[in-house]
């Protein structure tokens, strides 16, 4: 592995390797060069951070070069301030820097790192499908460091700002507001500033030729606008159409919207949508599709507060932005389209958390090595359904409480599933651990097999209710629809808390039929 040492005459080699200090990141100025002659990068990066604890060292993610030739090389580092005279080493994909002059805990410094390279990740430098040149970050899950030095880590927040040099004959989008845009010969310097801390995955800039629209029913304030290749134009500019519809309903549901814009762009992201904060990219086929992406827009949008704003202390804990932008879509859903279209959608959600069940044994709260292997059913369907049977086992009244209290308690911080469900107990008023226990650290679900008869001699409907699953019951209300011949269905409910359970319903007559679970409320399984 290729290292990169610059050494003062104050310092030796074993030096470096010492124990690294804990800090919070407070800022990134970023200043990025891109061309059309190659695929290499030029970047200042500014750093300015707290000191939590000091342990001779600072370091920050950045990849080094592999063996393809693509990475990044640290060309200097050090403090900005002169008076602290440093050294820096770079390996594998971190950099660190020592002072001659050790720092103390709770001042506040800032480092600079000028660096270049091909990045073998992160920054997508591609062409795209009509065969144009296009730079697009894509950082998710802790691929920033892949082209820009950063603790990349969801748990440390900061603002930041980009500051992009690009060909004349492109437009720049990023996080947060324009700051300045000016010609520099045959270059173009665009300057975006975003003053709320956010986490690095959600960090972004797109460089490429636009077509741009800001919509006429944008919330006040809020400007939403679509940027587009221009030949997908007419079409995308249609497509994204709903995002300013989309923004007011969850303003509304949640808190007000908490950046200064929203812009969906389409791009050459690996996901179909990536929810950078104000700055939403979309694959490229989102703009062209014939079909809509209605629930694609949501989806990211409900992100902006959900994994954005309130996010998740670390990844295992990734369901707090997948499952809720999932169920807040499916909240949407049901708002403009009612309550049989988000049935639907649960009951689609159900058939593929019970398939994946079958074939990982995992928990929804997973510390999984590999992260992208967390953008599974658990941390989407799984984790909408959760947020669902909260909703359907307290009412939509606490529910919606739980939601905008949770969200008003975090937003610009970070959150676990346990914080989540203090929360969940306080507005409710409900202990709720075997409720999280059971449905988020359990990796199974209940596999149920019921059956029913009608006992003519003692006039009385016998229902039974089996989990069949190896392991342990779960313990969840289970309602019942009873199906007259002739009148109105009689609904009842009871509570689960026993691996068999037969219950007993006076009835003058038999039914014409029994249906388990008529509201779509409890994640099962059903066995024959």
């Amino acid at each position: 592995m290729k290292k990169i040492i610059c050494i003062s005459c104050f310092f030796f080699f074993h030096q470096f390797v010492t124990a690294q200090s804990a800090i919070d990141v407070l800022h990134y100025k970023f200043e990025i060069g891109v061309n059309d002659q190659n695929d290499t990068l030029k970047g200042t990066a500014t750093i300015r951070f707290i000191v939590k604890d000091w342990k001779e060292s600072v370091s920050f993610d950045l990849t080094g070069v592999n063996k393809e030739g693509k990475g990044m090389i640290v060309e200097r580092a050090g403090f900005s301030d002169d008076h602290f005279r440093s050294s820096f080493l770079q390996e594998g994909d971190k950099v660190r820097i020592t002072p001659a002059t050790p720092l103390k805990n709770s001042d506040t410094f800032s480092v600079v790192i000028n660096y270049k390279g091909i990045p073998s990740d992160g920054l997508i430098i591609s062409k795209n499908k009509h065969g144009d040149r296009t730079f697009f970050s894509d950082n998710w899950p802790d691929r920033a460091h892949n082209w820009i030095p950063c603790k990349d880590e969801p748990g440390d927040k900061a603002t930041f700002e980009f500051i992009v040099k690009a060909p004349e004959k492109y437009s720049v989008i990023s996080n947060g507001k324009k700051a300045e845009e000016k010609i520099s010969g045959s270059f173009k310097v665009s300057h975006w500033k975003e003053d709320i801390p956010l986490p690095t995955k959600v960090m972004a800039i797109g460089v490429a030729t636009f077509a741009v629209t800001e919509y006429k029913d944008s919330p006040a304030g809020i400007p939403v606008s679509a940027w587009v290749f221009p030949q997908d134009s007419i079409t995308g500019f249609r497509n994204y159409a709903p995002a300013p519809s989309i923004l007011k309903f969850f303003s509304g549901y949640i808190a007000p919207f908490p950046y200064n814009k929203l812009a969906n762009v389409q791009s050459k992201t690996i996901f179909g949508g990536m929810e950078n904060a104000s700055c939403i990219f979309y694959d490229e086929s989102s703009a062209t599709s014939t079909r809509s992406v209605e629930s694609l827009l949501a989806h990211e949008i409900a992100h902006q507060w959900f994994g954005d704003m309130a996010t998740e202390k670390s990844f295992p804990h990734l369901w707090l932005s997948e499952g809720f932008a999932t169920y807040m879509t499916h909240i949407y859903i049901e708002h403009k389209y009612g309550t049989d279209s988000m049935n639907n959608e649960m009951k689609a959600d159900r058939r593929q958390i019970a398939a994946y069940s079958k074939i990982a044994n995992r928990p929804v709260v997973d510390s999984i090595s590999q992260l992208m292997q967390l953008l599974n059913p658990n941390s989407y369907q799984r984790g909408g359904w959760v947020l669902h049977m909260l909703r359907r086992q307290l009412g939509d009244t606490v529910f919606h409480r739980i939601i905008r209290s949770y969200y008003e308690k975090y937003k610009g911080s970070n959150a676990d599933t346990r914080d989540f469900e203090k929360v969940a107990e306080n507005v409710s008023g409900k202990n709720l651990d075997t409720f999280f226990n059971q449905w988020l650290y359990r990796p199974d679900i209940p596999w149920l097999k019921t059956g029913w008869t009608y006992s003519g001699t003692e006039k009385q409907i016998i229902i039974s209710v089996e989990q069949v699953q190896s392991t342990a019951a779960f313990h969840f209300p289970l309602d019942i629809r009873i199906n007259a011949i002739q009148g109105k269905p009689a609904y009842h409910s009871f509570y689960i808390n026993e691996k068999k359970k037969l219950f007993f319903i006076p009835a003058s007559a038999k039914p014409d039929s029994v249906t388990i679970d008529p509201f779509i409320s409890l994640l099962y399984e059903e066995k024959n």
